[in-house]
């Protein structure tokens, strides 16, 4: 690949990150505002979520012209980034424990089917760019797709409450997972970006 064909992916990656931050950026305002309302664990670590991807992204676009150890350390300090809606979930999820109150069901399974097709909609865009700029770009697409298996996730929380169960446990549950995926998606990314740090030193 010449000079030219690499500044042309250059400018189609940052294109791409910048819509995707932006898309992130606006479904957390509309997702934050249904779980506060509704009392919904899955839908305020999915809109922390949200919020983290859209400074995730945004840190892409700052660091895409570093250099290669450069950008590891951001990518280390990007794995932790992924921690925080894991700890927000937690604290969250602990809150509900002491009043267990089941959210809206059709207003859970309605707001996670939106996250749906935006985080979808993010991870067709990243996918093609996953492998280009190290764990940066990893980081994003791991997010995004995390994101969509956690909204199937929700969506399938907010039918089982409607429809099986009227509890507080399917939020919940659903909660703490999407914690546990973002936990995972930290260490990942904290591998890729230390290999990458090594590599360059």
């Amino acid at each position: 690949m010449d000079l030219t064909d690499t500044d042309t992916r250059s400018c189609v990656l940052r294109r791409a990150v910048t819509i995707v931050a932006l898309a992130n950026l606006a479904y957390f305002g509309v997702e934050f505002a249904v779980a506060l309302s509704i009392g919904s664990v899955s839908l305020f670590a999915d809109s922390v979520d949200f919020l983290e991807d859209t400074a995730v992204n945004f840190l892409i676009l700052v660091a895409l012209g570093w250099s290669a150890r450069s950008r590891a350390r951001v990518g280390m300090a990007l794995a932790a980034i992924l921690l925080v809606p894991a700890i927000a979930t937690i604290w969250t999820a602990w809150q509900k424990f002491m009043v267990p109150v089941a959210p809206e069901p059709l207003a859970l399974s309605l707001t996670g089917l939106g996250a749906l097709v935006v985080n979808l909609s993010c991870a067709f865009l990243l996918a093609r760019f996953r492998h280009h700029s190290g764990s940066l770009t990893k980081a994003a697409f791991l997010s995004a797709r995390n994101d969509a298996v956690a909204n199937v996730a929700i969506i399938g929380a907010g039918l089982v409450t409607a429809f099986a169960w009227r509890s507080a446990w399917p939020d919940l549950i659903v909660g703490l997972g999407i914690a546990v995926m973002n936990a995972d998606a930290a260490h990942e990314v904290w591998t890729a970006a230390r290999k990458e740090h090594r590599a360059a030193a």
